[in-house]
């Protein structure tokens, strides 16, 4: 596996085994953000030269590797595309211009990513194909309409947990029988 910086800045990240984490992009920027801005490579100092083409390739394979480890080491990874419509961003973003209590969510930097669209979208759906697998899916939800969005990922994330049969841990028998005991301190401290 060709362990990238951008891999292992999000392994520092993880969480801990028995709990959840959600991460916003990830190492997936270095597939979208990059590949839509390839000027941005220069300041990450790659020992080779490659062509564009085989370095996303490369960082493809590393993602599905890393992937796959995670699965392995029994973190389960589910991945979500919100789905947004252009005009619905334009919406969006003039909501947050004329709401004083959505102004600290906009970037003017947005609209020149915006005239980008279609350089996004190819590199969205380059980056699905390459990197959905069975242990790790690309879940690809419409989210124009933001409740039923959220519903979709809640339901997925639901259904996931499911299948997982979680189970709450069971105390060892000799630990249990030291309760009675412990009880029996606690309520004479009362």
């Amino acid at each position: 596996m060709c362990w990238c910086w951008n891999l292992w800045r999000c392994s520092c990240r993880l969480p801990e085994r028995g709990t959840i984490g959600v991460f916003n992009r990830s190492y997936y920027e270095e597939v979208l953000v990059v590949r839509v801005h390839p000027e941005f490579l220069a300041a990450q100092k790659l020992p080779r030269e490659l062509p564009l083409d085989g370095l996303w390739q490369e960082r493809y394979t590393s993602i599905r590797e890393y992937e796959q480890h995670l699965q392995r080491s029994g973190t389960m990874v589910l991945k979500f595309w919100l789905n947004v419509s252009r005009d619905e961003q334009r919406r969006r973003l003039l909501e947050r211009l004329d709401k004083p209590k959505k102004h600290w969510k906009f970037d003017p930097g947005d609209l020149s990513e915006r005239k980008r669209w279609d350089d996004y979208l190819a590199a969205f759906g380059d980056t699905l194909a390459a990197t959905s697998r069975p242990w790790a899916p690309w879940y690809a939800i419409p989210a124009d309409d933001q409740p039923f969005a959220r519903l979709a990922v809640a339901e997925i994330v639901v259904s996931a947990l499911k299948r997982m049969h979680l189970r709450y841990p069971t105390v060892p028998a000799d630990e249990l029988a030291r309760f009675a005991e412990c009880r029996r301190q606690l309520e004479a401290d009362a």
